[in-house]
Order: C-alpha cells, then structure tokens, then sequence
C-alpha cells in the first residue's frame, strides 16, 4: 500500500477538478480569450499540479521512505536518493 492510498479519493477529485482546467485552458484558445486571461489560467493549473506533488511527495516520505529508513539497508539507501531526485525534478518544474 502506498502513502497516499487512504486519501486517493480527495486527489482523484483534485486531479479531475485539475483535468478540467486543462480542458477550459483549450477552450480558451479556441475561443482566442485575452492572452493574460490564458496565462491566469496556466497559473492556476501549476498550482494546483505543484499542490498534489508536493502532498504525494509528503507523503511519500512520512509513508514509504520512513519504512525503508525503519528496514534499513540498501533499499533505505534506494528510497533516499528516489525522493531525493523527485524533488530535484519538482524544483526544476
């Protein structure tokens, strides 16, 4: 079981409220909306993206990589530098 699993529900709801965005973010440009008004937009989405990241990422250390630290090990080694190379691509994004 992973950390996030008895939450699931609330980031599927976030991650649909996320879909729909995306999609109005289409609209918009079909409908040649004011360029601001698109970027406000954009905004909102990675936001909300960086939100859900930054809960999964949370809880992937409290969750996952706690265990492993607990285990000990290579696969505590493993776990470490896995978390520590999604936040590098988080802080990059």
């Amino acid at each position: 079981m992973h950390g996030y699993t008895q939450d699931k529900d609330n980031y599927l709801k976030r991650l649909a409220r996320i879909e729909g965005q995306v999609r109005g973010l289409a609209r918009m440009i079909e409908e040649d909306k004011y360029c601001i008004d698109v970027l406000t937009q954009i905004s909102a989405v990675t936001k909300g993206l960086q939100a859900v990241s930054l809960r999964l990422l949370d809880e992937h250390l409290k969750h996952c990589v706690a265990e492993a630290l607990a285990e000990g090990g290579q696969n505590a080694d493993e776990k470490v530098k896995e978390a520590s190379d999604a936040i590098a691509r988080l802080v990059k994004s």
